[in-house]
């Protein structure tokens, strides 16, 4: 398991717009531009997130997107499972799982019951972790 290229664009390009003053709507270009990330590729992670419920988007020459709710209240469990629908550890912890054992050895696997435990952690640590959480750990600018 190992966050993506996407998951963590999806995350920067958040915490960006998180640091705006409220209600400002924000242009792709202007979040790629000053985090360098690729236009095309955080547009399509975006339009994710909107389907999601996690930002808003408005259309037009004034357009541009906006957190749909407040840096507290979106979690990275919500960012990650947004962008690349469920966040596992491994594919026996699904609800459909698939095994690299035979199916007949999957009910006695024992590596099934610590991915699980090792699922409900990671789980537990990006569900309380907030966008609020990482804005307050990010280190102050520097003003010249």
């Amino acid at each position: 398991m190992q966050v993506t290229r996407a998951e963590e664009y999806a995350i920067i390009g958040l915490l960006y717009l998180a640091r705006q003053p409220a209600g400002r709507l924000v242009m792709i270009d202007e979040i790629c531009d000053a985090e360098n990330i690729p236009k095309s590729f955080l547009a399509k992670i975006f339009q994710t997130l909107a389907k999601a419920g996690i930002v808003r988007s408005h259309r037009g020459a004034s357009g541009g997107f906006a957190l749909a709710r407040p840096p507290a209240e979106i979690n990275l469990l919500q960012v990650f499972t947004g962008v690349q629908g469920a966040f596992v550890l491994q594919k026996c912890v699904t609800e459909d799982p698939e095994c690299v054992v035979s199916h007949e050895r999957l009910r006695s696997c024992v590596l099934c019951a610590v991915f699980n435990e090792a699922q409900t952690k990671v789980n537990e640590v990006f569900s309380r972790t907030t966008l609020a959480d990482l804005l307050r750990a990010l280190p102050e600018p520097v003003t010249a």
